[in-house]
């Protein structure tokens, strides 16, 4: 699959209504096949709203996984369940006058990163908007909002004033020099910032992502919260649409953690989530008429990642196309369309036996397509899936075509369960990539708190003795998901090995959601709102 273009973008007029009488026939004739599309699926057979079985097997997993963000957690810890975390960063943001004393730490360091915090916080909420009544069966739904407002919260103390934002809190050189506990850091935490004069398209964009997706899953139960949220959603779009410039270049020492390849796809996401949080059709607009063709890369998949937002853009905007596109003018559900048509097409690269199938995957299956956090994409492709399928299914869409091969929702759900299964032990390893779950799971995870007993007095530097110890870690980092398996499916459980050891704050929101998604078997709701 292609990746997403490198290097800057530029607004351009709307495409869409610069069309031939061709064209303007075109459009007649789609609006009449739209039609009879919407007639058929007001007639579509109706699903019951009823769970089916709790899978315990991924109850369990997702109860697991989502301990993980209290293990993350920076700030004054409340209903702390992780008995080796403590109270953390409370002087974060005080040279400013802020209190960025939340959030949550980036990886196996005490980094706050806000591009893949962020993120982080929009795959979630994204999770509990659609399967939150199935967290909710296996009490994981409090726990998931919890979680989200955490980082929320400290995304709101980011955003000061509508175009300043604070995007880093720490020094990643410095921090990568000490080895400690974050409730002993004894190093520097310098904030950074984007601003009109040093703009960060991307980090903002993604923020306004967050924050309008929070702000509909707070809608009903923290009005006031949801609203402040949808307010600095549609400040921090204004702001990374009107000062376009990419945040690698206004944030040189990220490029080396974090390199964004483009912000095209961060604005089409923002946009996109505003849409579904305000129900201003102008955001409709920028993701259809306006951007569609310039940021939307149609018929070019690629793989979801903290960098590219492009695929969850091609599933979201789809799921307006299943249920809404009936209410959308043609020129816009034009564009609707090209955007479900590449979201398919990621689908159909997806099952194994599947005519157009990638071939980036290892032997026994994995999608496998980077060295380092190898699991990032699997698990985010198994996430979209599963959101695609239950749409499918929720819609009574019968099957996905693939190139002459077609699909069932049940059938693309099995390749969802086979890449976590995968993750869950069934694997050449025998080996669960997600730390506490089953029996045998990685012992060395690459992870300061993890890896330092909580009576050790260390300093920055003599702290290292623990990473380079031979025992194990003394504290378990539950929910943690690692890095994951080379394609040749091994692994070597090493604390050094960061490149497969080390997890992230953002492969938890991935590995909730599609655990969420499977935890029974419902349709989704048709509505957010």
């Amino acid at each position: 699959m292609e990746t997403k273009t490198a290097g800057n973008v530029k607004k351009s007029e709307g495409w869409f209504w610069r069309v031939s009488v061709t064209v303007i026939g075109a459009l007649v004739i789609a609006a009449a096949v739209l039609t009879i599309l919407g007639d058929f699926r007001s007639k579509a057979p109706k699903v019951h709203s009823r769970h089916g079985p709790v899978v315990q097997k991924y109850a369990d997993a997702l109860g697991i996984a989502m301990q993980f963000f209290d293990v993350q957690k920076s700030g004054k810890l409340v209903n702390n369940r992780i008995s080796w975390r403590g109270d953390s960063g409370l002087t974060d943001g005080s040279e400013e006058g802020l209190d960025l004393s939340k959030g949550m730490y980036d990886a196996g360091d005490s980094m706050k990163f806000n591009f893949p915090m962020a993120f982080t916080a929009t795959m979630l909420s994204w999770a509990i908007l659609e399967y939150g009544d199935q967290m909710n069966a296996v009490k994981q739904l409090r726990p998931a909002q919890d979680s989200l407002k955490w980082i929320t919260d400290y995304l709101i103390n980011s955003h000061p004033s509508p175009d300043v934002l604070y995007i880093q809190v720490g020094d990643p050189d410095l921090d990568h020099k000490c080895w400690q506990r974050p409730e002993s850091l004894s190093s520097q935490r310098p904030l950074t910032q984007v601003n009109t004069s040093f703009p960060g398209t991307e980090v903002a964009a993604e923020t306004a992502a967050a924050m309008a997706s929070a702000s509909l899953v707070f809608k009903k139960i923290n009005s006031t919260y949801s609203s402040s949220l949808l307010m600095h959603a549609e400040q921090l779009f204004a702001f990374a649409d009107t000062y376009q410039g990419s945040y690698s270049v206004t944030v040189p020492s990220g490029q080396r953690f974090y390199n964004s390849s483009g912000y095209g796809d961060e604005l089409l996401w923002a946009a996109s989530w505003l849409y579904l949080a305000s129900a201003d059709r102008s955001y409709l607009s920028y993701v259809t008429v306006d951007h569609g063709q310039e940021f939307g890369n149609w018929r070019r998949p690629s793989w979801i990642s903290w960098d590219d937002k492009l695929p969850g853009v091609q599933v979201l905007l789809s799921r307006i196309d299943f249920f809404g596109a009936s209410e959308v003018p043609i020129a816009e559900n034009l564009a609707l369309q090209m955007y479900r048509e590449t979201a398919e097409m990621m689908m159909c690269s997806l099952p194994p036996d599947s005519p157009t199938a990638t071939s980036s995957r290892t032997e026994s299956g994995l999608i496998w397509v980077t060295e380092w956090n190898s699991l990032l994409h699997p698990v985010g492709a198994a996430f979209l899936a599963i959101l695609y399928s239950d749409y499918m299914l929720t819609s009574g869409t019968e099957a996905l075509e693939c190139s002459g091969r077609s699909y069932s929702p049940g059938e693309l759900r099995d390749f969802v369960t086979s890449q976590v299964d995968y993750v869950l032990g069934e694997n050449p390893m025998k080996l669960s990539y997600l730390v506490g779950f089953g029996e045998n799971y990685p012992q060395y995870v690459h992870h300061r708190g993890s890896s330092i007993p909580v009576d050790a007095t260390t300093g920055c530097r003599d702290g290292f003795k623990w990473l380079n110890s031979s025992a194990p870690n003394p504290n378990l980092a539950v929910g943690a998901l690692v890095g994951g398996p080379f394609q040749n499916e091994t692994y070597s459980d090493s604390r050094n090995n960061s490149m497969q050891g080390e997890p992230s704050t953002y492969n938890s929101g991935l590995i909730v959601g599609v655990l969420s998604g499977l935890v029974t078997s419902s349709p989704v709701a048709k509505s957010f709102l």
